[in-house]
């Protein structure tokens, strides 16, 4: 009989790892906004985090869990699962884009349309000073972010604000990460 019990232990681990993601409201995700512009006649809108760890590994992953809905003409509410800080074992500089998966295999590829903003997600796993950081060329190429000072965990710097004690800023839940295109 014992050896049954680590077995179905194991079993039910397995099986609740294999369940689907829970789809919530919008702002019930750590990040959230609207996307907003047009797409045409019957887009598959997805969201994606795309960017690139200090130094050099690139991410592109649309699987994390979302939440996109119409809420209007040309206008879309979202929520977006970020993966916890501690999963990243490097400093990043990441955006969620909005793009429309004309290929629908599920991953941003260069030329689909995509919508974004001027707001970064940093991620460090602890307190640090960042390097200056150029972006891939899939992700535009030849942009380049500030040295900056980031807390451990998820930070959000805005390009269209000056650099200082509020630029970037950590949180845990970001609301008002509006794309456009």
């Amino acid at each position: 009989m014992r050896p049954v019990l680590p077995a179905l232990l194991l079993l039910s681990a397995a099986l609740v790892a294999c369940r689907p993601q829970e789809v919530r409201a919008p702002d019930a995700y750590p990040l959230s906004g609207t996307v907003a512009g047009r797409w045409g006649d019957s887009p598959r809108l997805r969201l994606a985090l795309i960017g690139t760890g200090v130094p050099g590994a690139v991410k592109n992953d649309s699987t994390i869990g979302q939440n996109l809905v119409s809420s209007g003409l040309n206008s879309w509410q979202f929520g977006f699962e970020l993966p916890a800080p501690g999963v990243f074992n490097v400093a990043g500089v990441y955006q969620v884009v909005a793009f429309d998966d004309a290929n629908n295999n599920a991953q941003y590829d260069v030329g689909e349309t995509v919508a974004r903003n001027r707001k970064w997600l940093v991620v460090s796993p602890t307190d640090a000073n960042i390097p200056a950081v150029t972006l891939p060329a899939f992700l535009g190429g030849g942009e380049a972010l500030p040295a900056m000072t980031v807390r451990s965990g998820w930070n959000v710097y805005d390009q269209s604000q000056p650099l200082g004690s509020t630029n970037p800023v950590p949180f845990t839940t970001l609301l008002g990460y509006d794309l456009s295109r």
